[in-house]
């Protein structure tokens, strides 16, 4: 048989592919869509779509810091003092005085001896990961760590064991039996607000020769002496790399990775999303380290947060809502099928109250869930009226 006579098999055309996954996606309720916001900055958790007014039920803003006048006003002297970009990759000529400055603050924070910035916690993690590990490595990760974690881990070729969540006796047997270099845990899991057990981690870890490394996404600002993060919630931690971003309680853009001066400069030579990607602006860095600042010195700022979760819980006790044993700002609220959670979820638009609407493959078939966030801005008028119309909606089904 001649060369140009073989038959190859139809090759689905790369349109086909989208459109056919598209709607795949759509009539199972997962297809996932921007939504175009209105925001008025006075008013930190409202905001208007399609002409219709809501309260933001759904940032992760813990501390209301995105809307401070204090971090505007930084963020702005930062634009004039250093431009409003970095202009170039960090090896070039994007590293300023302003990147600097907020990587002393971050270390003089954690205790760690040094820090590199990205311009997002997706591409910290991936970068740490996938320059860190390689294919001669077992890394240990919990069953719910965030997806960054996992692509970077797959893309550097390590194997990737998972032990049941937040279970230190699973941890203990995977360490023993798979010797890892090292074991990966968030500190608040962004799904389920629960925190992690980083002192008997930290245990294992030490028994083990294996490295800790925490993602402290949703943890730095709000847990911790002072809110400074997983590293200052006991003495007895000790966390060899700490990934902190900035968009979540400091309200801005950008994040960390924390460690050795040795891992930094690792780093620094080798993770090519740091190399070949234009540095953090130095607006935004400036502004990352006047949160730094407000975070230190405004306590009263956590107090509150903590009062309105102490609110919504007892509403919802009250109202016989369950909810999990999460005492953080994430308070998921399990419905179980996708289908149900988005008809709730669409319910309380309708009442003017905005959640996110957690579905699969985020969170584990069958785990559908509202994922409500409370802020130190909300005010409690607002979480009583939202947790009677849940109440309401919840007792109809």
């Amino acid at each position: 048989m001649s060369e140009t006579s073989v038959n190859h098999p139809a090759k689905e055309s790369l349109t086909a592919r989208v459109v056919t996954k598209n709607r795949s996606l759509d009539e199972q309720g997962l297809l996932r869509q921007r939504i175009n916001l209105v925001l008025d900055p006075s008013q930190s958790n409202y905001f208007e779509v399609d002409a219709l007014p809501y309260v933001n039920f759904s940032s992760n803003d813990y501390l209301g810091l995105s809307t401070s006048a204090t971090i505007a006003d930084a963020l702005y002297q930062g634009a004039k003092d250093y431009g409003v970009g970095s202009a170039a990759s960090p090896l070039v000529v994007g590293y300023s005085q302003a990147h600097l400055q907020l990587e002393q603050a971050l270390c003089e924070a954690t205790g760690h001896e040094a820090a590199i910035l990205f311009c997002s916690g997706f591409s910290a993690n991936t970068a740490l990961m996938k320059t860190l590990f390689n294919e001669t490595d077992t890394v240990l990760a919990d069953k719910l760590i965030h997806a960054s974690v996992i692509d970077g881990v797959q893309d550097s070729g390590a194997k990737l064991k998972r032990f049941a969540h937040n279970d230190i006796e699973s941890a203990k047997t995977d360490l023993e039996r798979f010797t890892p270099s090292a074991l990966i845990t968030e500190s608040v899991f962004s799904m389920d607000g629960d925190i992690a057990p980083l002192a008997e981690l930290s245990a294992l870890c030490q028994q083990h020769n294996s490295w800790l490394i925490v993602d402290d996404a949703h943890g730095f600002g709000v847990i911790g002496e002072n809110g400074l993060g997983a590293s200052n919630l006991s003495a007895e931690i000790k966390i060899d790399v700490q990934l902190v971003t900035f968009g979540k309680a400091m309200g801005g853009q950008g994040a960390a990775i924390l460690g050795s001066q040795d891992l930094i400069d690792f780093l620094v030579a080798n993770a090519r999303q740091y190399i070949y990607s234009t540095a953090l602006s130095p607006a935004s860095a400036a502004a990352a380290y006047a949160a730094i600042k407000m975070i230190r010195e405004q306590p009263e700022l956590r107090e509150k947060l903590t009062e309105n979760i102490l609110c919504f819980r007892e509403a919802c006790a009250a109202n016989t809502i369950a909810l999990t044993e999460s005492q953080t700002a994430i308070q998921p609220i399990i419905l179980g099928g996708a289908a149900k959670t988005m008809a709730v979820a669409k319910r309380l638009k309708e009442h003017g109250f905005w959640l996110g609407a957690i579905r699969p493959p985020t969170v584990a078939k069958d785990s559908a869930r509202l994922r409500l966030t409370l802020n130190a801005n909300h005010c409690q008028r607002d979480i009583l009226a939202l947790v009677d119309v849940l109440a309401t909606i919840l007792n109809d089904d």
